[in-house]
């Protein structure tokens, strides 16, 4: 049998482990009469652990929420886990700061065994660039600007905010993250039009603490809606691009995610796109391996200019 102390952290543990336990499972796991575990609940709630107990034939233990954190006991692969994923933490402002620290707690328990197991993976590992997809920086975002808007959505409350400096209000309701950005996908009632927006382009304003009726998404997936709209809407950079291909083998040759394609006739179309620079439009549009021919904006005539002519001179 263990000792009081450590069978009082490996009681913790269970209870930390699963919303649940009853005391017959309990008493088991630990290989005590069930008077020694209500005698040791009564020890946790002495130590200000908030443990819960239903009574009645379906009656349990859980482990409720209180005022401080408890001590997070995790077993060797949960502990591993952890440290490898805070040190992969990154894309919201503050936490790598905050990931940092805990992994300095972390570091100073590990048992010699998992701490090796952590130090052999991060020594045989390599990381490729955090944003291979644009060669403009990953944007970051409060990680207090998510809670705030994650929490509007829980109670179903309008959103006062500022969207690039146009205030608006909005009903608020998912969070997306996708391509490593952070994206609100929420409803103007005025307009009565969904909209996409990115959380790193957002202000927030005060609460409404006003709440709103929830409208069904006419969509079947959130994430679906958003892919769709950040091609047209949720770039910082966007283009019409006149493609000499059918619409068809267009849409073919790109992801969703790239564009919007609008027949011309038969044999031309526009790929409506973005991305947040306009280099990178400028390579993808060429990765296309069809004849396009763009206008507009001036930036991105220019970069293909400039791309162009380096193509030219590598074979010149």
């Amino acid at each position: 049998m263990l000792e009081t102390s450590a069978r009082l952290l490996a009681l913790l543990g269970l209870l930390q482990s699963r919303p649940s336990w009853s005391g017959s499972e309990l008493a088991t796991r630990l290989e005590v009469s069930g008077r020694t575990i209500r005698n040791d609940i009564d020890r946790l709630r002495e130590l200000g652990y908030p443990v819960e107990a239903t009574r009645g034939a379906a009656g349990a233990y859980s482990l409720g929420a209180g005022g401080v954190l408890p001590p997070l006991l995790l077993d060797e692969e949960e502990a591993v886990a952890v440290a490898v994923g805070l040190r992969a933490s990154t894309g919201v402002q503050g936490v790598e700061e905050a990931g940092r620290r805990a992994i300095g707690k972390l570091d100073r328990v590990l048992p010699a065994v998992a701490r090796s197991r952590v130090e052999a993976i991060l020594a045989s590992t390599e990381h490729g660039p955090e944003n291979t997809s644009t060669n403009a920086d990953d944007p970051e975002v409060e990680p207090s600007v998510l809670g705030d808007i994650a929490e509007a959505i829980r109670r179903t409350e309008w959103l006062r905010l500022d969207y690039r400096g146009e205030p608006t209000r909005v009903e608020p309701y998912r969070l997306v993250s996708w391509q490593r950005r952070w994206y609100l996908v929420a409803r103007d009632p005025e307009a009565d039009r969904w909209l996409t927006l990115r959380v790193d382009w957002i202000e927030l304003r005060m609460p409404t603490r006003r709440p709103f009726t929830p409208r069904p998404l006419p969509e079947e997936e959130y994430t679906d809606f958003v892919v769709r709209e950040v091609a047209s809407s949720g770039w910082a950079v966007h283009a019409c691009i006149t493609v000499r291909a059918p619409a068809q083998e267009v849409l073919a040759r790109i992801n969703p995610a790239v564009g919007i394609v609008e027949p011309i006739d038969d044999a031309a179309c526009v790929l409506v796109t973005g991305a947040d620079t306009v280099e990178t439009i400028a390579a993808y549009i060429g990765m296309l391996g069809l004849p396009f021919h763009v206008t507009e904006p001036p930036e991105l005539v220019r970069a293909v200019q400039t791309l162009g002519a380096r193509y030219a001179a590598a074979v010149g």
